[in-house]
C-alpha cells in the first residue's frame, strides 16, 4: 500500500532536500563553477562542431577547431580590454587630481551646509581608515590566493569543454539509461529541450551583450565621457548579471566619469545614457533577441542571482539563470513537479487553469 505523506511532512522534506542541495553546491563550488561554464560553452559550440562535420571534417578536429575559434575570440576581447585599461592607468595622476578637487569642494559644501568642519571630516575619514587598514595585508594575501586558484580553475575550462563535447553522446545515453525504458522518449525530449533553451539563451545573451556594448559606447562618446569604449564594454559585461549588474555598471561609470572630468553635468549625462540603454535593452532587445527561451519571473530571477552570488560569488550570478531555466524545463515535463514549473515561470506562461492541471495520484474521487 502506497503511503501518502501529509503536506507539512512533504514540505519539510522538500526544504531539507533544497538546503542539502544548496549546501553541496557551496562546498563544491570550486569544481562546479568551471564545469557549469564548460557545459554552457559546450552546448553553445555544438552547432559549430556540427557545421565542421558537415563539410567532412573528422569529429576530434571539428571539436578542436570550434574550441580554438572560441578561445581566439575571447583572447581578442581580453587583449582589447587590457589595452583600454592600460590607457586608463596612464591617466591615474590626472584622475587623482580631479578627485581630490571634487572631495575638497564637497567637504567645503558640507562644512558650510551642516557646520561639520573639514578637520572633523578628516578625523572621521582617518578613523575609518584606521579600522580597515590593519586588515589590508591579510585581505591582499587572501585575494592573491583566490586569484591564483581561480586562474588555475579557468585553465581547466577548455579541457572540460573538449571532454564534454567529445563524450556528449556517451553522457546523454547514460542519462537516458538511468530511467525506465518506457520513459526513454520523455527523457530524450527533455534533454533536447534543455539543449534548445541553453543554446538560444546563451546565443541571445551574447548578441544582446554586443548590442548593449555598442549602445553604451556610442552614448558615452556622444556626451564626451572618458574611456567610453572601455566603460561601454564593461557595462555590457556586467549587464550579464541580471538586475544587479546594470546598477553596478551605472555606479562605476558615474565614479570614473566624475573622477576623470570633475564635471557633474557630464556625470549626470552618463547616468542618463545608462538609463536609456537599460530601457531599450529591457523593452526591445531582451524580448526580441532572447525572447521566451528563459521564461522566469522577475522574483525568481532576482532570488536566483542573489542565491548564486551568495553560494558561488560572481560566477554563481552568471550561471544562476540558465540553470534555473534548466530546472524549469525539467519541472514542466515531470508530473509531480508541474506546479514548481508554473511557479518559476513568468506571468504569461503561468496561466493557472485548475481544470487543466495534471491529475495528482491519490487525489481522485473518494
Amino acid at each position: 500500500m502506497k503511503v501518502i505523506l501529509p503536506f507539512y511532512a512533504m514540505f519539510a522534506i522538500v526544504l531539507l532536500g533544497v538546503w542539502l542541495f544548496l549546501y553541496g553546491i557551496y562546498l563544491g563550488q570550486d569544481i562546479l563553477i568551471p564545469l557549469g561554464f564548460s557545459f554552457l560553452f559546450a552546448v553553445l559550440l555544438q552547432p559549430l562542431e556540427d557545421l565542421f562535420q558537415k563539410i567532412k571534417i573528422p569529429r576530434i578536429p571539428a571539436i578542436l577547431l570550434s574550441l580554438i575559434i572560441a578561445l581566439a575570440l575571447i583572447f581578442s576581447l581580453f587583449t582589447f580590454l587590457s589595452y583600454q585599461v592600460s590607457k586608463f592607468m596612464d591617466d591615474l595622476p590626472a584622475i587623482e587630481k580631479n578627485l581630490t578637487t571634487f572631495i575638497n569642494n564637497t567637504q567645503q559644501w558640507i562644512s558650510e551646509t551642516f557646520h561639520f568642519t573639514q578637520q572633523q571630516q578628516q578625523q572621521a575619514i582617518q578613523n575609518a581608515k584606521g579600522n580597515t587598514g590593519d586588515n589590508l595585508k591579510s585581505v591582499a594575501g587572501t585575494t592573491l590566493d583566490v586569484a591564483s586558484a581561480s586562474l588555475a580553475l579557468v585553465a581547466l575550462i577548455p579541457i572540460y569543454v573538449f571532454l564534454l563535447m567529445y563524450y556528449r553522446r556517451h553522457l546523454i545515453m547514460f542519462v537516458v539509461s538511468c530511467f525506465e525504458a518506457k520513459n526513454a522518449n520523455l527523457v530524450a525530449k527533455v534533454i533536447g529541450r534543455i539543449k534548445y533553451v541553453v543554446q538560444k539563451y546563451v546565443t541571445g545573451l551574447l548578441i544582446e551583450t554586443a548590442c548593449v556594448a555598442v549602445l553604451n559606447s556610442v552614448g558615452l562618446l556622444l556626451i564626451g565621457a572618458p574611456y567610453a569604449i572601455l566603460l561601454g564594454i564593461i557595462g555590457a559585461i556586467l549587464n550579464l548579471i541580471p538586475y544587479i549588474g546594470g546598477l553596478i555598471a551605472l555606479i562605476l561609470t558615474a565614479i570614473v566619469t566624475l573622477s576623470n572630468t570633475g564635471d557633474v553635468n557630464t556625470t549626470i549625462l552618463s547616468i542618463v545614457v545608462y538609463f536609456v540603454v537599460q530601457f531599450i535593452d529591457n523593452n526591445f532587445l531582451v524580448p526580441r533577441i532572447i525572447g521566451s527561451s528563459v521564461q522566469l519571473n522577475a522574483l525568481v530571477s532576482i532570488l536566483a542571482v542573489l542565491i548564486g552570488g551568495t553560494l558561488c560569488g560572481v560566477g554563481g550570478m552568471f550561471l544562476s539563470l540558465p540553470f534555473v531555466a534548466i530546472c524549469k524545463v525539467i519541472c514542466d515535463h515531470v508530473e509531480e513537479l508541474y506546479a514548481w514549473g508554473k511557479m518559476l515561470g513568468d506571468e504569461d506562461s503561468a496561466r493557472w487553469n485548475i481544470m487543466k492541471l495534471p491529475a495528482r495520484k491519490g487525489r481522485g474521487k473518494k
